[in-house]
């Protein structure tokens, strides 16, 4: 196990779109992590994405950035038909990764990932930023506590309008379009992470775009040892209520865009009793980019709050949903 003396991992970012100009801004608010590189196929986005975040090293390939010795940590901000291959490459190199969701788009690709990982010896989580949300981890707190008494229901959507193309990346079958990886894998997540089983039964419906993309997604989940229930939906064609709802048989906790939770209140019946707020100016980025950077080093190779095991049922459970279409 590799241990640093260093107090702070100096990271790269592979792609300079927008979710990686997220992690640019809120890594300052990071204590243990310094922005240090970003590479681009097209060196002109890496030099525009580089001068608006200070960043000093600017590449054109991603393979420059990996070697440059400098380097620590890689966060792969690129289509998510890319990560395998670009996370697989980072690792051989010698870097650590933090790649964004989801970490691949099969089971078996996600295998080819943590294997390598494991075989260089380098640290590998999945960039499931809402794990790591106060918000989300003082629901975990309460239910935990019984505040809501026995989950009975998990409810969560993600949906916002995309008028179809079959050239934006969102609709493209070779990058793996689809509402179901973009943005279904947070309701996935969420059941997943309340409820910590693979689902017992499952109806699924679906609709597709004109290229047999799929642009809606509704779907039900039973729990039997758990007795409980999930009905998850994700959609590119409206915008649903991108809720988090978590009820019990005593209460019921509500978040409202969780996946970048702010807000969780606490219901007794219809009066709130509780809630819990996090007042920040940054998007939330800062929370996942410093838990990760303390355990590389530490030399922890095993992410703690999204593991290796997670990111599995993610990708199986996508894997099965697909299954149904």
């Amino acid at each position: 196990m590799t241990h640093f003396s260093k107090e702070v991992i100096r990271w790269g970012i592979v792609g300079a779109g927008r979710i990686a100009k997220t992690f640019a801004n809120d890594i300052a608010y990071a204590p243990h992590a310094s922005l240090y590189a970003v590479a681009s196929r097209r060196y002109h986005s890496a030099q525009s994405f580089a001068k608006s975040y200070s960043v000093t090293h600017i590449y054109g390939s991603y393979e420059a950035m990996f070697a440059d010795p400098n380097v620590d940590a890689i966060y792969i901000a690129t289509p998510h038909s890319c990560h395998k291959d670009n996370s697989i490459a980072a690792l051989r190199a010698g870097k650590h990764v933090l790649c964004e969701k989801p970490a691949t788009i099969t089971p078996a690709e996600l295998q080819e990932v943590l294997a390598v990982a494991q075989k260089e010896g380098r640290y590998f989580m999945e960039g499931l930023w809402t794990y790591f949300m106060p918000v989300i981890q003082t629901a975990q707190s309460w239910i935990k506590a019984g505040r809501i008494g026995h989950l009975c229901h998990v409810k969560a959507d993600f949906g916002f309008p995309l008028p179809y193309s079959p050239d934006l990346r969102e609709y493209d079958n070779r990058l793996a379009g689809g509402c179901l990886l973009e943005m279904g894998i947070y309701p996935v997540a969420m059941a997943w992470l309340f409820l910590g089983q693979d689902p017992t039964t499952q109806t699924v419906w679906h609709h597709k775009a004109d290229n047999g993309v799929e642009d809606d997604v509704v779907i039900l989940n039973t729990y039997g040892s758990s007795n409980a229930t999930a009905q998850l939906t994700t959609s590119f064609r409206s915008k649903l209520n991108n809720y988090l709802t978590l009820i019990g048989d005593k209460g019921t906790l509500t978040i409202a865009d969780y996946w970048a939770a702010r807000e969780v209140r606490l219901y007794n019946g219809n009066e709130c009793i509780d809630r819990f707020k996090e007042d920040r100016l940054q998007q939330g980025f800062n929370h996942q980019i410093e838990q990760v950077s303390c355990e590389i080093l530490s030399g922890n190779l095993q992410p703690k709050v999204v593991s290796w095991d997670d990111s599995r049922a993610f990708q199986r459970q996508i894997a099965e949903i697909k299954r149904r279409f």
